[in-house]
C-alpha cells in the first residue's frame, strides 16, 4: 500500500500558470540491508539471511568493478547498469583533459519487472507530514483545534515549507515540472542516454555518482 498526500504546486518553468494538485508518496519506513535480506530469506527460497547478504554485497563489489572496466551489466528482469560521465567543457578538443571529467555516474535502466508498477499498486490518501505533526502537537497540548494552514507554512525539519513536499519519499511530483538532465554525458552505447520524462512507457534512469578517485 502506497500512502500519499496531495499538494498544490506551481510550475517553475511556467510560473504564469495556476498551481495544480499533485500527489506525493510518503515513505512508511526505511529498510536497511539486514532487514531486506531477512525478508528475502523469509520467502522460503532456501537461502539464509547471511547468504543473501553475502551475495548482494559481492554483487555490489563486482558491479562497480565491471562498470569501471567499461562494461554494461544486464541483470535480466531486474535491469541494466551502465556508466556515463559528466564533464566540464573545454575551449577546444586539444585543451580537453581527464581533469575536465568531473563525475562518473551509474545509470540504472529498470527491467521489465520494475518498469510499470502502476497496475500493481494500491494507494491510500493520508494527511501531509505537517498536518500529522500539527495534530499530534495539539493532542499533546490538549488543544481542541488545529490551524492546518499555519502548519503548512511552517518550515519542516528539512527546511522546506510543507506546501512544497520534502524528501519524505519519492521525487517531486511528476507531470508539472519537466525533469532536468545532467550536464553533457558520455553514456555511449546505452539504449537511452540521459534522463527521460517519467510518463507512461518512458524509461527512467537513476544516476548515482562515483568519485573520480575510484577510476584506476
Amino acid at each position: 500500500m502506497i500512502e500519499y498526500s496531495i499538494y498544490m504546486m506551481g510550475n517553475p518553468i511556467k510560473p504564469e500558470e495556476a498551481p495544480k494538485a499533485y500527489a506525493k508518496n510518503q515513505v512508511r519506513e526505511i529498510w536497511d540491508l539486514n532487514k531486506f535480506c531477512k525478508h528475502i530469506a523469509s520467502h522460503n527460497a532456501g537461502y539464509s539471511r547471511g547468504l543473501v547478504k553475502a551475495i548482494l554485497s559481492d554483487m555490489c563489489d563486482c558491479l562497480v568493478e565491471q562498470l569501471l572496466n567499461g562494461n554494461k551489466i544486464k541483470l535480466g528482469e531486474f535491469g541494466i547498469f551502465s556508466l556515463s560521465i559528466s564533464c566540464e567543457g573545454a575551449e577546444s578538443l586539444d585543451k580537453f583533459t581527464e581533469d575536465n571529467i568531473k563525475e562518473v555516474n551509474i545509470n540504472f535502466n529498470p527491467g521489465i519487472d520494475l518498469m510499470d508498477l502502476r497496475p500493481k499498486a494500491e494507494f491510500s490518501l493520508v494527511a501531509s507530514r505537517a498536518a500529522q505533526a500539527a495534530v499530534l502537537k495539539a493532542e499533546k497540548a490538549n488543544e481542541k483545534t488545529v490551524d492546518l494552514e499555519a502548519a503548512k507554512k511552517k518550515p519542516t525539519s528539512s527546511g522546506n515549507g510543507d506546501n512544497k513536499p520534502s524528501g519524505d519519499g519519492g521525487d517531486t511530483p511528476t507531470g508539472g515540472t519537466p525533469s532536468g538532465g545532467n550536464t553533457p554525458s558520455g553514456s555511449e552505447g546505452s539504449e537511452n542516454s540521459g534522463n527521460t520524462d517519467s510518463g507512461a512507457g518512458a524509461v527512467s534512469y537513476t544516476h548515482l555518482t562515483l568519485p573520480t578517485s575510484d577510476l584506476v
